[in-house]
């Protein structure tokens, strides 16, 4: 949505030790900046900032980014609502070409705000009611919450009448009431307040906005508990309660705990456990998850362990696998059936609530395969037959290599086939290659003339500093392997500067292109060196010129391998063969070995 020239001029103007100093303090460090990470705990300070390069890293937790990352990182907000924030605080109107409509599309977001302004001046006013709600007081209270949680959360009450919120918007028949889901529009135009002798649960996203309300019936009324409905501004399948307020504690502890209601998410707060969250009334979705694991590498999900709780966990399991990073992990914990984790911590204790999440919780890696061994007899062929027939469209979409791996490898195991076996009945084998074709192998790797390392340092050295592209000219012939190819759109993109971005501007205009995640973990192995903030010389500059050169001959030196291998077992086309002369020629010129 956002051009990427902007996103430039943003960063350009933003200092990020400026930035990063409003969440922590820093200190300065010959050229760069240190404090202790945000972003774990530690005694010691391993954050460091550097205004060189605009970019940051932490050595002990290998967190690194630009101001747009951090905002990300710290604010647990999407990309463009950090871009946003960083522009609001330079008085930077984001500007969004690419909408098919922009006036639409500043229409709608100044609506957005006017319909927020709404929900906040609802909250106040329900904030007022509980005050002189003494059967509210009294329900919170025998649930042993105190006025400082309940501030914490921003609890209020909505009174019994129809009309109650007549007394906040005089225009009562407002067509926005309705579109927030404050009020409802009844037969014959009869209109009155959606939420009615409820304790009141503000939900609010990321940026700290209220976007809607959960309501708890005070009495027998039902439903017991009562969201708003789909608006502009809420959308269930995407937003979780408390995440807000959860924030510091989340950062603080490294994992999130996702349980069922608001008033879990409060008990839990006022008994010390301040990283809980809820879902809104629906099961856990893609778009939960998603968000989760970019607050925390680990997240916990409580349930019930009655029926209800074992498949809302399954369901929660289900729809996290085409979401799963290796690195991060999700764990189930499943309460006595007596207890929901609200009584659990009010009977017990923090102490002993965390003590069972982080002893009897299992890794989804054992719940799924628990789960799925106990739905068929394991003791017979036909019972192990269909644990893969159950197994293989799950497996299909683990997203995270290593844990799928590692699970396929289990299950195989427990059906006692090999993992090969298991791939072809799961229809993830590799198709063989077609009939009449001769097979042949390529040399081991180790013989082979291998660019990853070489071409991973100059994508390095190229990343620490962007200027050095002016230095770089790409041959029209040079074969490109993936890592190759990403060096040269990398200098392409450099070269089409003015002036040589930051290092934290070149990694944002980087992100969404393919190449995003070979450069991430390239920037991640370089940082662990502390070197590599510090100024290069002109005898690195000059290696990095040899290092370049080097590269193309070993591209085309690979490339002729390649052909010679092809033209011994399969034969080449005309055009194959030509290349193979020029480059044996281009050998030769070059003072290489001459080849028969």
């Amino acid at each position: 949505m956002i051009p990427q020239d902007f996103i430039d001029q943003l960063l350009s103007r933003v200092d990020i030790v400026d930035v990063v100093e409003r969440y922590v303090p820093l200190k300065k460090a010959g050229q760069n900046y240190l404090a202790c990470c945000p972003f774990h705990k530690e005694k010691s300070p391993s954050f460091t900032v550097s205004p060189a390069k605009q970019f940051y890293h932490c050595f002990g937790c290998g967190a690194h980014g630009s101001a747009i990352g951090f905002v990300m990182e710290y604010q647990g907000l999407g990309f463009v609502d950090s871009v946003r924030l960083l522009a609001e605080q330079m008085g930077m109107p984001v500007p969004e070409v690419r909408s098919a409509n922009p006036e639409a599309t500043r229409a709608a977001r100044e609506r957005a705000v006017s319909l927020e302004d709404l929900l906040e001046r609802a909250a106040q006013f329900y904030r007022q009611q509980l005050k002189t709600a003494p059967n509210a007081i009294t329900y919170l209270k025998g649930r042993g919450l105190t006025g400082e949680v309940a501030a914490r959360f921003g609890l209020g009450y909505a009174p019994a009448g129809w009309q109650g919120l007549a007394e906040v918007f005089p225009d009562y028949q407002d067509a926005r009431l309705e579109e927030v889901g404050l009020v409802i529009a009844g037969e014959e135009g009869k209109r009155y307040d959606r939420f009615r002798e409820r304790v009141m649960f503000p939900i609010r996203n990321q940026r700290g906005a209220i976007i809607g309300f959960g309501g708890r019936v005070l009495g027998k009324g039902e439903p017991k508990y009562l969201n708003s409905p789909e608006t502009p501004l809420f959308e269930k399948g995407r937003e979780l309660y408390g995440l807000y307020e959860a924030r510091q504690a989340i950062r603080d502890k490294n994992r999130v705990l996702v349980v069922e209601g608001y008033m879990d998410v409060v008990a839990l707060a006022q008994h010390g456990v301040g990283y809980a969250v809820a879902t809104l009334g629906t099961a856990t979705t893609g778009e939960h998850v998603k968000k989760l694991l970019r607050h925390a590498d680990d997240v916990y999900f409580c349930f019930d362990g009655d029926a209800a709780g074992q498949k809302a966990a399954w369901r929660a399991l289900e729809n996290s696998l085409p979401f799963l990073v290796d690195g991060k992990a999700l764990h189930f914990l499943f309460l006595p059936a007596e207890h929901d984790p609200d009584s659990f911590v009010r009977e017990f204790g923090a102490e002993r609530f965390e003590e069972r999440l982080l002893a009897d919780s299992l890794p989804l890696s054992v719940y799924f395969t628990q789960e799925l061994t106990r739905r068929v007899d394991m003791e017979s062929p036909e019972g192990r037959a269909h644990l893969l027939k159950l197994a293989s469209p799950l497996l299909a979409q683990i997203a995270a290599p290593a844990l799928g791996l590692i699970v396929k490898k289990r299950l195989a195991e427990l059906a006692g086939v090999t993992l090969d076996e298991l791939d072809v009945l799961s229809g993830q084998a590799k198709p063989a290659p077609p009939r009449g074709r001769r097979d042949y192998a390529l040399p081991a790797r180790s013989q082979r003339r291998d660019v990853t390392p070489i071409v991973r340092r100059q994508i390095r050295w190229l990343l620490m500093n962007p200027g050095w592209a002016a230095d770089i000219v790409i041959p029209d012939s040079v074969p490109l392997t993936d890592e190759a190819a990403c060096f040269a759109m990398l200098v392409e993109c450099l070269q089409g500067y003015e002036v040589p971005p930051s290092t934290g501007q070149l990694v944002e205009s980087l992100r969404d292109t393919p190449y995003h995640a070979l450069i991430d973990s390239i920037l991640n192995h370089a940082l662990k060196e502390a070197s590599e903030f510090a100024e290069p010389d002109e005898a690195d500059r000059e290696g990095f010129r040899e290092g370049v050169a080097r590269l193309w001959r070993v591209l085309n030196d690979a490339q002729l391998d390649e052909l010679k291998l092809k033209s011994q077992h399969e034969g080449l086309s005309p055009e194959e063969k030509r290349l193979l002369w020029a480059l044996l020629l281009s050998r030769t010129q070059a003072g290489g070995p001459a080849d028969s």
